[in-house]
């Protein structure tokens, strides 16, 4: 049984200790790794993990510079995006993770971090910051708005930045421009010091309910919709049909079927539960169709 007991915490209550944990549970962010100057032309790197991507037409990512817990002081990239309205969000990779974290040092107004951190600066196109050489994507975008959310300490500044172009380094890119998600590597920000990595072994797909109706949970056979064996993960890929199945033969055919029914063929609740560990076995290894076939003889 899920236990559902919860601990109440509240930003104006709990201070330091919310601002913590809510770092662990609106997680992993992407990183924006933003480049911009001054109207001095002087460059700054900073990266932000308050970061993501929110309209597709126009293409607007969002990212939020916070003020400065200490005092309230806003930050050498907001105060450049002020001045020069543009800025370059480089993603960042696995490759360039520490030196992306060296780049956020608190270094003093006209420090270059392109060069504390050893990355390589190259020129954009469209805007004037630079991109980063060894970002395996990099965006360049115009500032359309900036909202400030408060001027306490800790507040954010959202930054609305339109992309006018994106490079992405050739070799991710197959003959049909389809980026290789394993071989971009990509990192995120998590709680506290940690990180994760999207790497092979913990990439998994979730097909789209965008071109069917799925049946959902509340319409599944009771016995399947109130197993003890089958997860909420597992009830939600059978519920995304659009109609229930009828089809047994190939589990009829089955011989670790033909050996439960065989063998629990005088309790029913029993073969129930053992047709429906078979079932979870199948959902996790792709065969919803078989799986489904399986739960119909219980």
């Amino acid at each position: 049984m899920q236990n559902f007991d919860t601990k109440t915490f509240e930003p104006g209550v709990h201070g330091p200790i919310f601002d913590n944990l809510i770092k662990y549970a609106v997680a992993p962010r992407p990183i924006c790794f933003a480049s911009t100057v001054d109207a001095q032309g002087q460059v700054n790197l900073s990266p932000f993990s308050y970061f993501n991507y929110m309209s597709q037409n126009p293409p607007i990512c969002v990212f939020s510079p916070l003020r400065r817990v200490r005092d309230g002081s806003i930050k050498h990239t907001l105060e450049n995006i002020e001045e020069v309205p543009e800025v370059v969000i480089n993603i960042v990779n696995f490759d360039m993770v520490q030196q992306q974290s060296l780049a956020s040092t608190e270094y003093a107004k006209g420090v270059n971090e392109f060069e504390k951190s050893g990355l390589s600066p190259i020129p954009s196109v469209q805007v004037k910051p630079p991109r980063v050489a060894e970002s395996p994507i990099q965006l360049e975008c115009r500032v359309r708005q900036i909202i400030p959310l408060s001027e306490d300490g800790g507040a954010g500044n959202l930054v609305i930045a339109e992309v006018l172009c994106m490079h992405v380094k050739s070799h991710l890119l197959d003959e049909d421009d389809q980026v290789n998600q394993a071989e971009l590597d990509l990192v995120a920000r998590l709680g506290g010091n940690w990180y994760c990595r999207v790497t092979e072994e913990n990439l998994f797909e979730v097909p789209k309910p965008l071109r069917k109706l799925g049946i959902g949970v509340d319409k599944l056979p009771e016995h399947i919709r109130l197993s003890n064996v089958l997860t909420g993960n597992q009830l939600g890929l059978l519920a995304n049909i659009e109609q229930l199945p009828t089809e047994t033969e190939l589990a009829e055919n089955d011989s670790h079927v033909q050996q439960l029914l065989e063998m629990w063929k005088n309790d029913q609740t029993q073969l129930t539960n053992e047709l429906h560990r078979y079932a979870a076995q199948l959902l996790d290894q792709g065969e919803t169709d078989f799986a489904w076939q399986v739960l119909l003889l219980a």
